[in-house]
């Protein structure tokens, strides 16, 4: 009978040491996985001229940067922009800041809106506004005015990168494809609408988007 009672409270201690080592062992990923992505990691979500993109907010800190990421100098400081995010060296990990203005980058995020301002074309994601600048884009404070939003293309291309293209290389080709095209239709979608007929500036817009289309599967992306 001793026997069968000490047996038995054996297998209870064994069932609790059981259970209590697999929640440590579940806290440590926990924290190992909060350690991978920042501590209090939160997103707001950028409805601002219909750009509808979730970031993470500004003072998130995360101990490694996304793969991709290009590095931008501006003065004797140091940024990296990835996905439309900027961050910052701050000791051993990198805090999400907002550029300064006048630092260029040579490419806009892959996802952008296009606004324009008195007839200047700005550019808008994460809440910074780009302009058209020697040697790419540069950061600039909020436009002054009427902000009017750039119409909707008629059909949209939708470019998936089959050879798992960066980003940044992705926002390099498409701007490349984007010059080939308007070269070969005398087309430019994000310029403001001429005094040409409306049938005649859509078939212009249907050739453009071909254009845009036969580059870009050329360089390596599924087209729709």
């Amino acid at each position: 009978m001793l026997y069968t009672r000490n047996k038995s409270w054996c297998v209870a201690v064994g069932l609790m040491l059981t259970v209590l080592t697999g929640i440590i062992l579940f806290g440590f990923t926990q924290a190992a996985n909060a350690q991978g992505r920042g501590s209090g990691h939160r997103e707001f979500r950028d409805s601002r001229y219909h750009h509808n993109r979730s970031y993470p907010e500004r003072g998130h800190f995360v101990n490694v940067l996304p793969r991709g990421r290009h590095v931008v100098t501006h003065g004797n400081s140091r940024y990296y922009f990835s996905g439309g995010v900027w961050y910052r060296p701050y000791g051993p990990r990198f805090s999400v800041v907002a550029p300064p203005f006048g630092l260029i980058v040579p490419f806009l995020p892959l996802y952008h809106t296009m606004l324009w301002v008195g007839g200047t074309p700005y550019y808008y994601a994460n809440d910074v506004y780009y302009t058209q600048s020697s040697g790419g884009y540069m950061v600039v404070e909020p436009p002054k005015g009427e902000v009017v939003e750039a119409p909707a293309p008629e059909e949209k291309l939708f470019i998936y990168p089959r050879k798992g293209q960066t980003e940044k290389q992705q926002a390099d080709d498409r701007y490349e494809c984007h010059r080939w095209a308007v070269d070969q239709t005398s087309y430019d979608p994000i310029r403001p609408p001429g005094s040409a007929p409306e049938a005649q500036s859509s078939q212009r817009h249907i050739e453009y988007q071909r254009a845009m289309g036969a580059c870009l599967d050329a360089r390596g992306y599924t087209v729709k």
